[in-house]
């Protein structure tokens, strides 16, 4: 088993549910991205760039979908948390429920036109 593969099923629930869900969004919408194990977390890479990762905060009891060219998305940036960052933004989910698909489905193929 690949380690970003075991990071994920070593979550514990919800933030496992969480992942999948995520997980099959992200994949159904790119094909060609890479689930590489980066920084001791699982990171897609698409097209031989980093495109995004997941991370779990437990101190915090979320998930963070961490995107790599966050600022540079036009849409839905009510919906983005950038906490001090440059670079990246992340979309936060604490529950399954929390998940907008249509939203993370537009930022995704928004994000991958950067590529």
């Amino acid at each position: 088993m690949k380690p970003g593969e075991e990071y994920i099923l070593n979550q514990p629930e919800p933030y496992r549910s969480i992942i999948f869900n995520l997980q099959i969004v992200i994949e159904n919408q790119i094909q060609d991205l890479e689930l590489l194990y980066k920084w001791k977390i699982p990171f897609y890479y698409y097209r031989g760039k980093p495109f995004c990762f997941i991370n779990v905060s437990h101190k915090r009891k979320y998930v963070d979908l961490g995107i790599v060219k966050g600022f540079q998305i036009k849409n839905h940036q009510e919906h983005l948390i950038s906490e001090n960052r440059s670079i990246m933004k992340s979309l936060r989910y604490s529950s399954l429920e929390e998940i907008d698909n249509k939203i993370l489905i537009e930022i995704i193929q928004e994000i991958s036109k950067l590529y």
